[in-house]
């Protein structure tokens, strides 16, 4: 996550708990194409920004390299603590990165980009990098394609903001940036497996439908749970993953 401004990031913190059981980590062939793109390994030091539960943090680990994660949410922080405790977590915002100046060869923004306020923080970004190092924004998106998709997009389809953040849209600020080169672009799939209980909390992780209001939410939560047990009590959950790295100029 990042810098608790917009109304629908600062939900999260009321639901870090959900987040870190119900929400996916990132598939290793993405997770091999970031660190082998950003030549993490031992000696190396990566910041992790807008690091949440640190999903992302824990698979940076496995490169060797010095994991620094930084996290605003004081909840989603205490979580990451325990997930990823070989990490260095620092409590600090995109816009407000609490590291000195050329100080990390490499930055990984997962599942947050969309969050930051751009003109502030990626100076700051650029800043904390050292020269010629690289960022990479990772998300897991729902696949759109997927018939469940489709049918949960219908029934979340009332809580949806008209300002809601595109993911691949805000991305493309990074490579149009003068502070950074051009984006280079992967795809990868993956299936979580989901039970009735956590394809409720799976939704209920989603920062719109954390804020809503609670009739809403015990209402959208009892109408998943139908879908599940229609399906057999288990559903496979689709994600697109999306990976872009760019490198300072």
């Amino acid at each position: 996550m990042s810098e608790l401004q917009h109304p629908d990031s600062r939900s999260f913190e009321l639901v870090a708990d959900v987040y870190e059981r119900a929400r996916p980590g990132y598939p290793p062939e993405a997770v091999a194409w970031i660190a082998d793109r950003l030549d993490l390994h031992p000696g190396r030091t990566v910041l992790d920004l807008g690091a949440g539960t640190g999903k992302l943090t824990r698979a940076l680990l496995e490169t060797g390299a010095r994991v620094i994660a930084v996290e605003p949410g004081d909840a989603m922080r205490a979580e990451l603590e325990r997930a990823a405790p070989g990490a260095e977590a620092l409590r600090g915002s995109a816009e407000d990165i609490p590291l000195p100046d050329d100080s990390v060869d490499a930055i990984t923004v997962g599942q947050a980009f969309h969050w930051f306020r751009h003109d502030v923080a990626l100076p700051e970004l650029h800043r904390v990098l050292r020269p010629g190092g690289g960022v990479a924004l990772i998300w897991n998106n729902r696949d759109p394609d997927a018939p469940l998709h489709q049918e949960i997009g219908r029934l979340i389809a009332p809580f949806i903001p008209p300002d809601r953040p595109d993911a691949e849209e805000w991305s493309r600020e990074l490579g149009e940036s003068e502070l950074f080169g051009p984006l280079e672009e992967r795809r990868f799939s993956f299936v979580q497996q989901l039970d009735a209980d956590l394809l409720a909390e799976r939704i209920a992780s989603v920062s719109f439908v954390a804020a809503a209001p609670a009739p809403a939410r015990r209402e959208l939560d009892e109408q998943l749970r139908r879908v599940a047990q229609r399906l057999g009590g288990r559903v496979d959950f689709p994600y697109l993953t999306l990976v872009y790295v760019s490198f300072a100029v």
